[in-house]
């Protein structure tokens, strides 16, 4: 084993709502789930949210899919709409520790994974872990950190794991970060690397709730002395790693592969388009169709899960022209108008209901 390298078995989260103590540790191997329980799992998930959350079950969806695939999220919308709600809903609703941190342009990298404190009565120094070492971190207006403290937090996304003085620590696994930005604001923000949007499998927006929704809240605010609805955990972080293995297992055929392919590549001859869909993001259209198998119960995917996931992951992959900026083309419209040209493969559709 490198000896540069810090297990995390043993590890102590600090500042971090924990487990509930009944759960298993997250060492311990994770069982199999067969498709049925894991939809199951999945609704019970959703449902518990959705007691806390007043939110569109599908962005809900969306949300849980990005997780199933193992990947990161990012939540682009107005404030109020309840995004550190959902995030800390979700977290709570499967089971894991959760951690908020607020960015700001002061913050620095030390701040989010952790660094040395001098400890007197041991006469040494000792690593004090950050708020990146939890299951489900929020980062919060992550727009608004400088690029040094972003390029941190893109190697915890991307690797698992971050490095402070030379020596690499693994984070806890299942390891997912939901992470904010204001849209409307432009004033003392560090736009996003492409970089590093590309490695959110999923952005997508909570939006304002329905009327009945808005009622809702509306009716809690008058009842402010009762407790606020909350999630309570409905699975461990055993149960959530074997969750995220499922999708692993969903059977994917050729002419589906072929599907997945044309739309990436549609996206990169698209004349509106400067930088279309990167091999990468074709990888993460298989595994977030997959994730949304899963949530079906299926053992198999289909070109419909593949179109359910394709706006979500696929839209801030692109760059598009200047003179599509002008011409008020989104990102959105485009990946629209490739599903609609690339033809579907009724063989793949056929297989699947055998």
């Amino acid at each position: 084993m490198d000896s540069n390298k810090v297990n995390k078995t043993g590890r102590h989260n600090v500042g971090v709502t924990a487990a509930p103590p009944h759960m298993s540790s997250d060492t311990d191997p994770a069982p199999e789930i067969d498709p049925t329980d894991a939809r199951t799992d999945c609704i019970d998930v959703l449902d518990e949210v959705t007691a806390a959350v007043v939110a569109d079950r599908t962005f809900l969806e969306t949300v849980l899919v990005g997780v199933l695939a193992r990947g990161h999220v990012l939540l682009e919308d107005v404030p109020g709409t309840g995004k550190t709600l959902t995030a800390k809903s979700i977290a709570n609703a499967l089971g894991l520790s959760f951690t908020r941190i607020q960015f700001t342009p002061d913050l620095l990298p030390a701040d989010v994974t952790g660094s040395h404190i001098y400890d007197e009565s041991g006469g040494e120094f000792e690593f004090r872990e950050g708020p990146i070492f939890s299951n489900v971190v929020l980062a919060d207006e992550i727009n608004r950190a400088p690029p040094k403290t972003q390029a941190a937090l893109l190697e915890a996304m991307s690797e698992e794991q971050v490095t402070t003085d030379g020596v690499t620590r693994d984070l806890p696994d299942p390891f997912v970060v939901i992470a904010t930005q204001n849209p409307v604001e432009s004033e003392g923000v560090f736009p996003l690397p492409e970089a590093q949007i590309d490695r959110f499998v999923v952005k997508t927006s909570i939006g304002y709730p329905e009327p009945s929704g808005e009622d809702d809240l509306l009716r809690r605010r008058t009842e402010r002395e009762s407790q606020t609805p909350t999630a309570g955990a409905v699975l461990s972080p055993d149960r959530v790693r074997a969750l995220q293995s499922v999708p692993e297992r969903v059977r994917v055929d050729d002419d589906l592969i072929v599907y997945i392919r044309q739309v990436a590549r549609a996206t990169r001859a698209d004349d509106r388009v400067r930088v279309g869909v990167s091999p990468r993001g074709s990888q993460r259209l298989l595994e977030t169709a997959r994730a949304r198998a899963v949530l079906e119960g299926r053992e198999y995917a289909t070109p419909g899960d593949v179109k359910w996931v394709a706006p979500a992951v696929l839209t801030h992959r692109l760059v598009l022209t200047p003179d599509a900026t002008v011409a008020d083309v989104t990102r959105a419209d485009v990946v629209e108008d490739v599903l609609a040209s690339v033809p579907v493969p009724t063989v793949a559709e056929a297989a699947a209901s055998d």
